[in-house]
């Protein structure tokens, strides 16, 4: 039974948490179960947020990640890296902003932590910060080994924003898969 547990995490008013959403209705077009939970902290713009994701092939039973089971997470505030990292399991691998999170040197011991610029190629290569949660989205399919077929996430991910922004998300989603190529080279 394959089971995939992601993390995207983030302050109020960031952009990962689209990536949630897409991911679990992604696993649902390619034949399987997909689920999102989200948490707001009582701030909601700059409070910590995070998205849990559980992909399952089989249905789901559970709709939370218990610490510790966390396959793959991603974070772009350092609030919400501290608070919420401790999910991660041991040897699990972290994703973060580099210009935003610094992970300490006990937490590079406990995980594989890649860093990828997401909100820069977003505002300079992409040219708009909003594509940020369509980079994380290729760039944790790629690092997770491809839970979904990257053409199934791809024709998901258009339907969920608007026509008029397809070509920077589809170029947002070949920078993400381009930039995970190369942190994990």
């Amino acid at each position: 039974m394959a089971k995939t547990l992601m993390r995207f995490t983030g302050v109020g008013g960031q952009g990962v948490l689209l990536a949630g959403s897409i991911f679990a209705a992604a696993k649902i077009n390619a034949g399987g179960y997909g689920l999102k939970t989200a948490t707001y902290t009582s701030q909601v713009r700059g409070g910590a947020t995070v998205v849990d994701i559980t992909l399952e092939d089989d249905p789901i039973l559970y709709p939370y990640a218990n610490d510790g089971e966390i396959d793959f997470m991603l974070s772009v505030a350092q609030v919400s890296y501290d608070q919420f990292k401790g999910g991660v399991k041991i040897g699990g691998t972290i994703v973060v902003e580099p210009n935003l999170v610094t992970p300490t040197e006990e937490d590079r011991k406990k995980w594989n932590i890649f860093e990828i610029p997401i909100i820069t190629i977003a505002k300079e290569e992409v040219g708009n910060v909003i594509t940020q949660s369509v980079l994380a989205l290729s760039i944790a399919n790629l690092m997770t080994g491809h839970t979904i077929s990257d053409d199934v996430l791809r024709k998901t991910m258009l339907s969920k924003v608007p026509e008029k922004v397809h070509e920077l998300n589809n170029k947002a989603f070949d920078l993400g898969i381009k930039y995970a190529k190369e942190a994990m080279a």
